[in-house]
């Protein structure tokens, strides 16, 4: 990623507890939390920092059984 770039898109997978971002440049990279807690954390900050054009959630996985 550039010096210049900047984060276009933020996709949060509660399931997973994963976050997809994604740059101006074109990269992406995934960050995945270890624990619950971990991944609350990240959310909260997610949530303080991006407005709501550029946090999205990813739906979640819906068994069929």
């Amino acid at each position: 990623m550039s010096d210049d770039a900047w984060l276009t898109r933020c996709v949060v997978n509660t399931t997973a507890r994963s976050f997809r971002l994604y740059s101006s440049d074109g990269h992406e990279r995934e960050v995945s939390c270890d624990t619950p807690e971990e991944f609350m954390n990240v959310l909260q900050l997610c949530r303080e920092m991006l407005d709501e054009d550029t946090l999205a959630y990813s739906d979640p996985l819906i068994s069929k059984s």
